[in-house]
């Protein structure tokens, strides 16, 4: 390279190397630019359709079951009074244990019963003494009649006088009989077999006995096996009742002893089985319920009176059904729906309508068919209109297809 005086220069490698650094760097930006500005970016590959699990209904024979709320009351209860008045010697009896018929509960001092009694007995002895007087006395009077030495007149007082003399005996001999009642009266003993409460009154208490009206409550007996179970049935249910009967579809209570189940509190299925044994004979103008009782076995002895419990009655002739598992049944503000899902894997919201439990599943009345895909599982994954991944589920528990 020439100088400024025309003579060359040697010119070093090092002058020209980095402004063609900078000049490759710079396409090199603008060749990312231009590609960036000419071609748009990827987007994120759609997720697949959300699994769910899906059943058809199963379709099998049920019976319809109507509830109620019903009360356990005995089939006998006894309030145990004294009969007899007087001071409480003993009681016989452990609080709450089981009784039967005859067993000793109270002792009654006796004493002054057993004073009375005796005095009845001397009276007796002299009633029967007498009679013997009037019956030799009226003999005398009928021989000495014959031959005038009496008149006729002497015989009948004599004849009189003997059935005064019987009267007596007839009173002193009930007289002595009632004091023997009270005697035996003064043990109290259990008048059916049963669990018994509390005692009420403690020894050296007096009790008043029935004569006066006012008997002391001693304490209560109530009968355990079999038990009755009350509950009031609404006029709806008796009309539809009828309504069957009168088709024949259904027996009346009436004339045939239903079944009915029973579920005590904190069960979750029925734990005792009974029949209807009564129906009122009107319905309470107040309530508008008809009064019905059923009874029901308690061998167990684990039903107490004044228990609380659902009484399930049969209420439909057999009929098929077509069942789900209730948890597939979602409630959209008023109405009950379940999620199907269709041919082309989409989802669609069905309306349904529901009717009893039976086994574990949740009948069916009306908006399902026997092959649609019911979602069973995984319902929150479901939309209307999209699309999922169904997976058939195992046959529901308790279902027979």
């Amino acid at each position: 390279m020439a100088g400024p005086d025309g003579s060359e220069r040697l010119v070093k490698k090092h002058d020209y190397v980095q402004p063609r650094h900078y000049a490759l760097v710079g396409l090199l930006v603008a060749s990312f630019a231009l590609t960036g500005c000419g071609q748009p970016t990827s987007q994120a590959a759609a997720p697949p359709p959300p699994p769910v699990t899906v059943a058809q209904p199963v379709k099998r024979t049920v019976t319809d079951w109507d509830e109620f709320t019903g009360r356990f009351e005995a089939v006998e209860e006894v309030q145990v009074r004294p009969r007899v008045g007087g001071f409480v010697n003993s009681v016989e009896f452990q609080d709450g244990a089981i009784v039967h018929q005859g067993d000793l509960l109270y002792v009654i001092d006796p004493r002054p019963f057993e004073a009375v009694a005796t005095q009845a007995e001397g009276q007796l002895s002299d009633a029967r003494a007498k009679v013997e007087l009037a019956k030799r006395e009226l003999d005398r009077g009928l021989s000495l009649v014959q031959s005038s030495a009496v008149s006729e007149q002497v015989v009948d007082q004599r004849r009189q006088a003997l059935q005064a003399a019987h009267a007596a005996e007839v009173q002193a001999e009930g007289a002595l009989k009632a004091a023997r009642l009270n005697i035996e009266f003064t043990h109290v003993t259990a008048p059916l077999t049963g669990r018994v409460g509390r005692h009420l009154v403690s020894p050296g208490n007096l009790v008043q006995g029935s004569d006066n009206g006012s008997s002391t409550l001693l304490t209560s007996i109530v009968t355990l096996d079999p038990i009755y179970v009350y509950f009031d049935m609404d006029e709806a249910t008796f009309i539809k009742y009828s309504k069957l009967w009168f088709e024949g579809r259904r027996p009346s209570s009436r004339d045939t002893a239903n079944p009915v189940q029973v579920t005590l509190a904190g069960e979750t299925k029925p734990s005792h089985e009974g029949t209807i044994n009564f129906l009122d004979n009107r319905l309470d103008v107040s309530t508008g319920t008809l009064r019905s009782r059923a009874v029901v076995k308690n061998t167990d002895l684990s039903i107490l009176p004044g228990q609380f419990g659902r009484v399930r009655l049969i209420g439909s002739a057999p009929y098929e059904a077509l069942l789900i598992p209730d948890v597939a049944v979602a409630t959209d503000q008023s109405r009950k729906i379940v999620f199907v899902v269709k041919p082309d894997d989409t989802v669609e919201a069905r309306p349904v309508v529901l009717g009893p439990l039976d086994e574990g599943l949740r009948v069916i009345r009306e908006g399902l068919k026997a092959d649609d895909r019911v979602i069973v599982n995984g319902i929150q994954r479901a939309r209307v209109g999209a699309k999922v991944t169904p997976q058939t589920a195992p046959a529901p528990a308790g279902g027979k297809s």
